[in-house]
């Protein structure tokens, strides 16, 4: 059995992606993480790559950009320790939607699609509230975003 810090597991707790899981899916999903360390200005994800895990901000700072069609990048925000991304690869199944930089030398821990299936299977409870809590995080993105594009919108009528 793996003994995880207490430490972690409070940090990890506090994160919107594992909060309200049980001490039992809890345990489950650390010992499916693997830790992964970045050096600052190493990319961790580039736009249109193939992806099939997500990843957890332990620590560091991470900034997150796309491209547009005429090659200028656009920064899209900022990711700190607790926040997480990917889990759009995992949901939908399709390729990087954005790349994500390394700002400072930065850990994450990665849960692949696999591993989550693998949750799926030995704690549907722990999977369900973990997509709860995928589906939350993506709302609040997605309020930010059309909050964002009203005030571009705002700034065009004057």
């Amino acid at each position: 059995m793996i003994v995880t810090p207490p430490d972690l597991k409070a940090f990890l707790l506090a994160t919107p992606f594992f909060g309200g899981l049980s001490e039992a899916g809890l345990d489950l999903l650390i010992s499916m993480l693997v830790e992964r360390r970045f050096e600052a200005d190493a990319t961790v994800v580039a736009e249109g790559e193939p992806g099939r895990s997500m990843f957890i901000v332990k620590s560091g700072r991470l900034a997150v950009s796309k491209r547009t069609h005429a090659g200028r990048v656009i920064p899209i925000s900022r990711l700190e320790p607790g926040d997480f991304f990917g889990e759009m690869t995992l949901i939908e199944m399709q390729n990087r939607s954005a790349t994500v930089i390394a700002e400072a030398p930065t850990v994450l821990y990665e849960l692949t699609a696999q591993k989550l299936y693998a949750c799926y299977k030995a704690d549907i409870h722990a999977y369900v509230i973990v997509l709860q809590n995928i589906n939350r995080e993506l709302c609040r993105r997605l309020r930010r975003s059309d909050d964002r594009f009203a005030a571009l919108q705002m700034k065009g009528d004057h």
